[in-house]
Protein backbone atom coordinates (compact mmCIF):
# COMPACT_ATOMS: atom_id res chain seq x y z
CA UNK A 1 0.00 0.00 0.00
CA UNK A 2 0.92 3.59 -0.86
CA UNK A 3 -0.45 6.57 0.44
CA UNK A 4 -1.85 9.12 -2.60
CA UNK A 5 -0.35 12.47 -3.06
CA UNK A 6 -0.53 14.60 0.23
CA UNK A 7 -2.64 17.53 0.89
CA UNK A 8 -1.44 20.88 1.73
CA UNK A 9 -2.98 23.51 4.37
CA UNK A 10 -1.87 26.75 5.94
CA UNK A 11 -1.24 25.94 9.63
CA UNK A 12 1.23 28.39 11.72
CA UNK A 13 4.20 29.21 10.46
CA UNK A 14 3.68 26.49 7.97
CA UNK A 15 2.46 24.86 4.83
CA UNK A 16 2.09 21.43 6.12
CA UNK A 17 1.49 18.39 3.87
CA UNK A 18 -0.47 15.48 5.53
CA UNK A 19 -2.45 12.25 4.17
CA UNK A 20 -5.57 11.93 5.15
CA UNK A 21 -7.55 8.46 5.41
CA UNK A 22 -10.46 6.88 6.60
CA UNK A 23 -14.44 8.56 6.78
CA UNK A 24 -14.07 12.36 6.98
CA UNK A 25 -16.56 12.94 9.75
CA UNK A 26 -15.31 10.06 12.44
CA UNK A 27 -13.12 9.98 15.23
CA UNK A 28 -9.47 11.93 14.29
CA UNK A 29 -6.01 10.37 14.89
CA UNK A 30 -3.20 12.26 14.56
CA UNK A 31 0.68 10.16 13.70
CA UNK A 32 3.67 11.49 14.11
CA UNK A 33 6.87 10.04 13.00
CA UNK A 34 9.86 10.73 14.03
CA UNK A 35 13.78 11.23 12.64
CA UNK A 36 14.98 10.25 10.10
CA UNK A 37 11.61 8.22 9.22
CA UNK A 38 8.42 9.86 7.18
CA UNK A 39 4.52 9.33 7.29
CA UNK A 40 4.96 5.90 5.48
CA UNK A 41 5.76 4.53 8.81
CA UNK A 42 1.53 4.48 9.42
CA UNK A 43 0.54 3.25 5.85
CA UNK A 44 -0.67 -0.28 7.20
CA UNK A 45 -1.66 1.34 10.54
CA UNK A 46 -3.79 3.97 8.77
CA UNK A 47 -5.30 1.76 6.53
CA UNK A 48 -6.03 -0.74 9.61
CA UNK A 49 -7.37 1.95 11.78
CA UNK A 50 -9.51 3.39 8.74
CA UNK A 51 -10.88 0.35 8.40
CA UNK A 52 -12.29 0.49 12.01
CA UNK A 53 -13.80 3.54 11.51
CA UNK A 54 -10.94 6.31 12.70
CA UNK A 55 -10.31 9.23 10.30
CA UNK A 56 -6.36 9.28 10.22
CA UNK A 57 -4.28 12.41 9.59
CA UNK A 58 -0.59 11.83 9.13
CA UNK A 59 1.99 15.12 8.81
CA UNK A 60 5.19 15.62 7.58
CA UNK A 61 6.83 17.45 10.30
CA UNK A 62 8.48 20.46 9.60
CA UNK A 63 11.61 20.25 7.22
CA UNK A 64 10.20 17.02 5.91
CA UNK A 65 8.30 15.81 2.92
CA UNK A 66 6.39 18.39 1.59
CA UNK A 67 5.93 20.26 4.47
CA UNK A 68 7.06 24.39 3.88
CA UNK A 69 7.71 27.17 5.59
CA UNK A 70 5.48 29.93 4.74
CA UNK A 71 8.29 32.47 5.44
CA UNK A 72 12.00 32.37 4.41
CA UNK A 73 12.39 35.09 7.10
CA UNK A 74 11.07 31.96 9.93
CA UNK A 75 13.69 30.63 12.15
CA UNK A 76 14.47 26.71 10.86
CA UNK A 77 13.80 25.89 14.46
CA UNK A 78 13.66 21.97 16.00
CA UNK A 79 13.32 22.70 19.29
CA UNK A 80 10.61 20.69 21.13
CA UNK A 81 8.07 23.10 21.57
CA UNK A 82 8.12 24.10 18.13
CA UNK A 83 7.30 20.88 17.04
CA UNK A 84 4.36 20.47 19.45
CA UNK A 85 2.61 23.78 18.43
CA UNK A 86 2.92 22.92 15.12
CA UNK A 87 0.07 20.14 15.68
CA UNK A 88 -2.15 22.41 17.62
CA UNK A 89 -1.87 24.55 14.62
CA UNK A 90 -2.98 21.90 12.24
CA UNK A 91 -5.88 20.65 14.54
CA UNK A 92 -7.27 24.44 14.44
CA UNK A 93 -6.53 24.69 10.58
CA UNK A 94 -8.44 21.12 10.33
CA UNK A 95 -10.98 22.17 12.62
CA UNK A 96 -10.20 19.60 14.99
CA UNK A 97 -11.54 20.44 18.63
CA UNK A 98 -9.87 16.75 20.03
CA UNK A 99 -7.70 13.82 18.70
CA UNK A 100 -6.23 10.44 19.72
CA UNK A 101 -2.40 11.40 19.13
CA UNK A 102 0.10 8.66 18.81
CA UNK A 103 3.78 8.86 17.58
CA UNK A 104 7.29 7.39 17.98
CA UNK A 105 10.58 9.05 18.71
CA UNK A 106 10.32 12.78 17.86
CA UNK A 107 6.83 11.98 17.03
CA UNK A 108 6.53 10.56 20.65
CA UNK A 109 7.42 12.99 22.18
CA UNK A 110 5.61 15.78 20.29
CA UNK A 111 2.43 14.03 21.35
CA UNK A 112 3.38 13.60 24.81
CA UNK A 113 4.09 17.56 25.33
CA UNK A 114 0.34 18.21 23.20
CA UNK A 115 -1.05 15.83 25.85
CA UNK A 116 0.49 17.01 28.63
CA UNK A 117 0.12 20.79 28.12
CA UNK A 118 -2.67 20.62 26.32
CA UNK A 119 -4.78 17.78 27.59
CA UNK A 120 -8.49 19.26 26.18
CA UNK A 121 -6.54 18.62 22.46
CA UNK A 122 -5.58 14.77 23.11
CA UNK A 123 -8.21 12.59 23.87
CA UNK A 124 -5.99 9.45 24.32
CA UNK A 125 -2.50 9.13 23.56
CA UNK A 126 -0.51 6.24 22.30
CA UNK A 127 3.83 7.17 22.59
CA UNK A 128 6.34 4.98 21.87
CA UNK A 129 9.35 4.53 24.07
CA UNK A 130 7.38 6.31 26.80
CA UNK A 131 7.86 9.96 28.12
CA UNK A 132 10.12 11.89 26.06
CA UNK A 133 9.63 15.16 27.29
CA UNK A 134 13.15 16.97 28.14
CA UNK A 135 14.97 20.26 28.53
CA UNK A 136 18.44 21.93 27.93
CA UNK A 137 18.73 22.26 31.97
CA UNK A 138 18.42 18.55 31.80
CA UNK A 139 20.49 17.31 29.25
CA UNK A 140 23.09 19.64 30.70
CA UNK A 141 23.59 16.35 33.11
CA UNK A 142 26.45 13.71 31.91
CA UNK A 143 25.29 10.10 31.75
CA UNK A 144 27.22 6.94 31.91
CA UNK A 145 29.56 6.58 28.85
CA UNK A 146 27.55 3.29 27.36
CA UNK A 147 24.07 5.77 27.52
CA UNK A 148 26.36 9.36 26.14
CA UNK A 149 28.01 5.95 23.25
CA UNK A 150 24.06 5.66 22.06
CA UNK A 151 23.71 9.27 21.57
CA UNK A 152 27.03 9.94 18.89
CA UNK A 153 25.23 11.30 15.91
CA UNK A 154 24.09 14.46 18.87
CA UNK A 155 27.36 15.19 19.25
CA UNK A 156 28.52 14.65 15.82
CA UNK A 157 26.22 16.89 14.43
CA UNK A 158 27.56 19.42 17.28
CA UNK A 159 30.08 20.08 14.95
CA UNK A 160 30.68 21.91 11.73
CA UNK A 161 31.82 18.71 10.33
CA UNK A 162 29.08 16.85 11.14
CA UNK A 163 26.74 19.12 9.65
CA UNK A 164 28.16 18.92 6.70
CA UNK A 165 28.82 15.57 6.98
CA UNK A 166 25.02 14.76 7.02
CA UNK A 167 24.30 17.47 4.06
CA UNK A 168 26.57 15.38 1.92
CA UNK A 169 25.18 11.48 2.71
CA UNK A 170 21.94 12.17 3.97
CA UNK A 171 20.24 8.81 2.83
CA UNK A 172 23.50 7.04 3.77
CA UNK A 173 23.41 8.35 6.97
CA UNK A 174 19.72 7.17 7.81
CA UNK A 175 20.06 3.62 6.76
CA UNK A 176 22.70 3.61 9.14
CA UNK A 177 20.60 4.89 11.83
CA UNK A 178 17.30 2.38 10.95
CA UNK A 179 19.84 -0.84 11.07
CA UNK A 180 21.41 0.63 14.30
CA UNK A 181 17.88 1.56 15.79
CA UNK A 182 16.13 -1.65 14.10
CA UNK A 183 18.85 -4.01 14.24
CA UNK A 184 16.68 -7.08 13.20
CA UNK A 185 14.25 -4.98 11.02
CA UNK A 186 14.75 -6.48 7.33
CA UNK A 187 13.78 -3.53 5.71
CA UNK A 188 13.64 -3.72 1.73
CA UNK A 189 15.85 -0.80 -0.37
CA UNK A 190 12.24 0.27 -1.77
CA UNK A 191 10.97 0.74 1.44
CA UNK A 192 13.61 2.91 2.52
CA UNK A 193 13.76 5.02 -0.91
CA UNK A 194 9.90 5.76 -0.41
CA UNK A 195 10.70 7.09 2.84
CA UNK A 196 13.86 9.06 2.16
CA UNK A 197 11.66 11.35 -0.59
CA UNK A 198 11.38 12.73 2.90
CA UNK A 199 14.48 13.82 3.18
CA UNK A 200 14.93 16.00 -0.15
CA UNK A 201 12.76 18.94 1.88
CA UNK A 202 15.57 22.48 1.71
CA UNK A 203 14.86 22.60 5.59
CA UNK A 204 15.07 19.52 6.30
CA UNK A 205 19.39 19.27 7.01
CA UNK A 206 18.76 22.45 9.16
CA UNK A 207 16.00 21.70 10.94
CA UNK A 208 17.76 18.28 12.00
CA UNK A 209 20.78 19.82 12.91
CA UNK A 210 18.97 22.39 15.36
CA UNK A 211 16.90 20.27 17.00
CA UNK A 212 20.14 17.81 18.62
CA UNK A 213 21.87 21.40 18.53
CA UNK A 214 19.09 23.13 21.03
CA UNK A 215 18.97 20.14 22.97
CA UNK A 216 22.58 20.11 23.93
CA UNK A 217 22.26 24.25 24.64
CA UNK A 218 24.49 24.78 21.90
CA UNK A 219 21.34 26.47 20.06
CA UNK A 220 19.11 28.98 20.83
CA UNK A 221 15.49 28.71 20.45
CA UNK A 222 13.31 31.32 19.82
CA UNK A 223 11.24 33.26 22.55
CA UNK A 224 8.21 32.90 21.11
CA UNK A 225 8.54 29.17 22.80
CA UNK A 226 9.86 30.03 25.57
CA UNK A 227 7.06 29.84 28.10
CA UNK A 228 6.14 26.58 27.25
CA UNK A 229 9.41 25.28 27.56
CA UNK A 230 9.57 26.43 30.93
CA UNK A 231 6.13 24.43 31.29
CA UNK A 232 8.34 21.53 29.90
CA UNK A 233 10.99 22.10 31.88
CA UNK A 234 9.06 20.78 34.94
CA UNK A 235 8.38 17.33 33.64
CA UNK A 236 4.73 17.88 33.53
CA UNK A 237 2.71 14.57 34.11
CA UNK A 238 0.19 13.39 31.56
CA UNK A 239 -3.51 12.88 32.48
CA UNK A 240 -5.10 11.84 29.78
CA UNK A 241 -5.48 7.99 29.33
CA UNK A 242 -2.56 6.81 27.53
CA UNK A 243 -0.75 3.30 26.15
CA UNK A 244 2.89 3.56 25.52
CA UNK A 245 4.58 0.62 23.74
CA UNK A 246 8.40 -0.66 23.04
CA UNK A 247 9.75 -3.03 21.00
CA UNK A 248 12.08 -5.81 22.62
CA UNK A 249 14.82 -5.30 20.41
CA UNK A 250 15.04 -0.98 20.27
CA UNK A 251 18.61 -0.18 19.42
CA UNK A 252 18.51 3.84 19.86
CA UNK A 253 18.21 5.23 23.28
CA UNK A 254 15.62 4.20 25.16
CA UNK A 255 14.26 4.32 29.03
CA UNK A 256 13.01 1.36 30.83
CA UNK A 257 9.49 1.34 30.96
CA UNK A 258 9.45 1.34 34.57
CA UNK A 259 11.21 4.10 34.76
CA UNK A 260 8.65 6.73 33.25
CA UNK A 261 5.55 4.58 34.36
CA UNK A 262 4.86 7.55 37.50
CA UNK A 263 4.58 10.49 34.88
CA UNK A 264 1.42 8.96 33.73
CA UNK A 265 -1.08 9.64 35.70
CA UNK A 266 -4.36 8.65 34.23
CA UNK A 267 -5.22 5.37 32.72
CA UNK A 268 -2.35 4.05 31.73
CA UNK A 269 -1.18 0.47 30.02
CA UNK A 270 2.38 -0.19 28.78
CA UNK A 271 3.24 -2.88 26.48
CA UNK A 272 6.99 -4.37 25.69
CA UNK A 273 6.47 -6.26 22.01
CA UNK A 274 8.90 -9.34 21.41
CA UNK A 275 9.73 -10.65 18.03
CA UNK A 276 12.83 -8.29 17.32
CA UNK A 277 10.33 -5.14 17.36
CA UNK A 278 13.12 -2.30 16.60
CA UNK A 279 12.60 2.05 16.74
CA UNK A 280 10.42 2.00 14.01
CA UNK A 281 7.51 0.07 15.75
CA UNK A 282 4.52 1.22 13.92
CA UNK A 283 6.07 -0.02 10.44
CA UNK A 284 7.80 -2.72 12.39
CA UNK A 285 4.43 -3.87 14.12
CA UNK A 286 1.63 -2.06 12.55
CA UNK A 287 -0.73 -4.60 13.90
CA UNK A 288 0.15 -3.52 17.37
CA UNK A 289 0.60 0.22 17.35
CA UNK A 290 -3.01 0.29 15.71
CA UNK A 291 -4.87 -2.45 18.53
CA UNK A 292 -2.80 0.47 20.94
CA UNK A 293 -5.03 3.41 19.53
CA UNK A 294 -7.62 1.67 20.10
CA UNK A 295 -7.14 0.30 23.27
CA UNK A 296 -5.81 4.21 24.50
CA UNK A 297 -9.68 5.02 22.59
CA UNK A 298 -11.39 3.00 24.90
CA UNK A 299 -9.18 4.16 27.60
CA UNK A 300 -11.09 7.53 27.08
CA UNK A 301 -14.24 5.85 27.12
Amino acid sequence: MAFSSPKQINAGVLNVGYVEVGPPTAQPVILLHGWPYSIHSYTEVSAQLAAKGYRVIIPYLRGHGTTRFLSPQTARNGQQAALALDVIALMDALHIQQAIIGGFDWGARTAGIVAALFPERCKALVSVSGYLIGSQQANRTPLAPKAELAWWYQFYFATERGQAGYQANTNDFNKLIWQTASPRWQFEPATFEQAAVAFTNPDYVAIVIHNYRWRLGLAEGEARYEAVEKKLATSPAITVPAVTLEGDANGAPHNDPAAYAAKFTGKYRHHTLSGGIGHNLPQEAPQDFAAAIIEADGLAK
